[in-house]
């Protein structure tokens, strides 16, 4: 999926949600989990129109076996109401794997899922964010494995996909793997994420589909800071080379930082970003947002945003909404 940079903590600390139990009973627990956010939104650009999306309409059963005191195994299962912020007649399959999960050597967890570089990103927006992410590398697949460790202070992960039914950028005969290692210490969260992509096989975008035969690959340093009561400070960088078989190799760096403070039941957040293109043909420009959203209930948010870049021809981009999670 595309992911931005500046983007992905979007539920602050007072709506964390929080998944509901259907069933504990025997060593046997049953969760169920979704969200569903609905929003107008006026894009950054030139001459755009208030839409109306479907951000999300997912939920999920979480189901899960105790083999001792240490080991469960068990499976999830994901349905999704939304595609391409449009609803749909039909509800498709979300994340599908199964779990291996034990106190002290983590997680494995195998099937349709994300990997590690979902993870990626600092601040809190909800709409606008930047853009300059694997160009066309997914961070989740069919045919994925994914291995987490986390002791409290020091976490690590790893993710694998293949695309043997070649239906993904990847292609049967491209490889795809990513890494995340961090470690908390006082008040300070540092996290580093690497991936790399061989991509060997399609893409498709505005009904026009391409044969890919390039490797991509990128570097992301995070650092978080929540030591001033009620006031989080994020600061990234990321670099993400694309070399293709024939043409011109390009360079992307981002330099991002982000910031929300939590006053009763709102949280104010913003963040901006710099953006270096390598390609001479390719614009460099800056990115912010600034936004505000209001607990309305618990696991539910409204809130505002507005966000711009520096662009040729852009104007800026607006937009309400709400979300709920559990």
């Amino acid at each position: 999926m595309k992911k931005t940079l500046v983007a992905l903590s979007v539920l602050m600390a007072a709506t964390s949600a929080q998944a509901i139990e259907l069933y504990n009973q025997d060593g046997v627990t049953v969760d169920l989990k979704g969200d569903v956010e609905v929003r107008y939104k006026k894009k950054i650009g030139n001459d755009e129109t208030t839409k109306q999306e479907i951000d999300d309409a997912d939920f999920g059963f979480d189901t899960r076996y105790a083999v001792n005191d240490d080991l469960q195994v068990g499976a999830y299962l994901e349905f999704s109401g939304d595609n391409s912020d449009r609803a749909n007649d039909k509800t498709g399959v979300g994340n599908v794997y199964v779990g291996f999960y034990h106190t002290n050597f983590g997680d494995l967890k195998i099937g349709k899922l994300d990997t590690q570089l979902d993870d990626a990103g600092i601040g809190s927006d909800y709409l606008f964010g930047v853009s300059s992410f694997f160009k066309d590398a997914d961070f989740g697949g069919e045919e994925a494995v994914r291995y987490d460790y986390d002791n409290g202070s020091f976490y690590a992960g790893l993710g694998l996909i293949q695309d043997k039914h070649a239906g993904k950028a990847i292609g049967k005969d491209g490889h795809y793997f990513d890494a995340k290692i961090g470690y908390r210490v006082a008040d300070f969260d540092f996290t580093a994420f690497y991936g790399d992509a061989e991509l060997k096989g399609t893409k498709t975008e505005d009904n026009v589909t391409t044969t890919l035969n390039a490797d991509e690959s990128l570097l992301a340093l995070e650092a978080r800071y929540a030591g001033v009561e009620n006031l989080n400070l994020e600061l990234g960088y990321y670099t993400v080379e694309n070399k293709p078989k024939s043409g011109t190799k390009s360079d992307t760096d981002t330099i991002a930082f982000a910031a929300d403070y939590t006053w009763n039941k709102t949280t104010f957040a913003g963040g901006i970003a710099k953006i270096d293109k390598s390609v001479a043909s390719e614009e460099d420009y800056t990115e912010w947002f600034l936004n505000a959203g209001y607990a309305l209930a618990p696991n539910t948010t409204v809130y505002v945003e507005i966000g711009d870049n520096d662009k040729n021809n852009t104007d800026l981009g607006y937009g309400v909404g709400i979300k709920a999670s559990f």
